[in-house]
């Protein structure tokens, strides 16, 4: 069963994690560049960034303003961490700023910081943290009364890809399973 919805997030931490040659041009991919660590040439960065406007798939960078707008990137991603107000002077331009929330108070911080899109964890139990909280599929809806921009994040794999279809959102993103199977789940995605 194939997965319907309008907008897929990519969450990547290096371009190597993602080919992009396997993404057909849809216009529903966005990738969000998340590199905490390891810094990677700015020339291999405008050329991923340019291959992304070549197939129409939106390209965020995280929590790091300067490299966004120096890739012209179509916005910035804020990490749940990240309270800053500094991505709100680009708001005026075409620059989209997306979230990451992990609670209702996180909610309300992202919206206040601007953010067209929030990203809502965890809504499956990841394998790194059996122990760790998850919401499931009816609290994920119920929070969709809070703001209609949710998107589901965590624990998404190819086994309950199909969940998907009944949470209310239209979209969701991924992070882990584009490391470990992205021509699997990105076959799926069609």
């Amino acid at each position: 069963m194939f997965i319907v919805k309008k907008k897929y997030y990519l969450i990547i931490e290096s371009i190597k994690d993602i080919n992009l040659d396997k993404i057909k041009k849809l216009q529903k991919f966005s990738i969000i560049y998340r590199n905490p660590d390891k810094f990677e040439k700015k020339s291999e960065l405008l050329k991923f960034r340019k291959r992304c406007k070549l197939k129409s798939i939106d390209f965020y960078v995280a929590n790091n303003l300067r490299l966004a707008t120096n890739l012209c990137s179509d916005g910035i991603y804020l990490s749940s961490y990240n309270k800053s107000f500094k991505a709100l002077s680009q708001k005026k331009s075409n620059f989209d700023i997306i979230g990451s929330a992990h609670s209702q108070k996180e909610i309300y911080n992202k919206i206040k910081q601007g953010c067209k899109i929030i990203i809502f964890s965890k809504l499956f139990s990841v394998s790194y943290d059996k122990n760790a909280t998850f919401l499931g599929v009816i609290k994920f809806n119920n929070y969709l009364k809070i703001n209609k921009n949710l998107i589901p994040l965590g624990g998404i794999n190819l086994k309950n890809l199909n969940n998907l279809n009944l949470i209310k959102c239209n979209g969701f993103a991924l992070m882990s399973e584009i490391k470990k199977k992205p021509a699997n789940i990105i076959n799926r995605l069609f």
